[in-house]
């Protein structure tokens, strides 16, 4: 039911490589959960809006997207759950339909990026993420989305992925 980061949901293709989001940076969390966004990453994001959306994506990450891109891919794929379940075709799922709504209630806020970047941690992103002031996260640009990684879950996920760069690039770009 789920594919890939986004539950579902199969039409990136959209995206341009002049939209690409890309860098890596070092950034600590101020005493008031403030988290420094460069401006090279967030301001793709901030186009439209300073509205974005952070999600939680996987242990030790959070995501931060453009609110309007996430709200219409978000809705997209709502309404086909929806409308699969007015269908009859999700008889027996009640538990995954109730595990998506779970997670779909805690999973994303819409968050605003300061006229200096800055982005405040909402609490429940905090503690998913365990991100605590003074701490030092990654602020990686991931195409088209921006990641916040916590630093050992970031060269962790590095040292799985990276062997596979060259076979992924050439599969993307082939």
């Amino acid at each position: 039911m789920f594919g890939g980061q986004w539950p579902g949901i199969e039409n990136r293709d959209s995206m341009r490589a002049s939209e690409f989001i890309l860098g890596e940076f070092r950034r600590t969390i101020d005493e008031r959960y403030r988290l420094s966004i460069p401006a090279e990453l967030a301001d793709p994001l901030t186009t439209q809006s300073s509205g974005c959306i952070l999600a939680k994506e996987r242990p030790g990450a959070l995501s931060l997207w453009s609110a309007a891109d996430w709200q219409e891919r978000l809705k997209t794929d709502v309404e086909l759950v929806e409308k699969k379940m007015q269908a009859g075709r999700l008889e027996g799922r009640v538990e995954q339909v109730q595990m998506l709504g779970r997670l779909l209630s805690t999973r994303h806020k819409e968050v605003e990026l300061t006229g200096r970047g800055r982005l405040l941690l909402p609490e429940g992103f905090r503690q998913f993420l365990t991100a605590k002031p003074g701490d030092e996260l990654f602020v990686v640009g991931a195409a088209v989305c921006i990641e916040i990684w916590r630093p050992e879950s970031w060269v962790e996920y590095l040292n799985e992925q990276m062997p596979e760069f060259r076979q992924l690039l050439d599969n993307l770009s082939g």
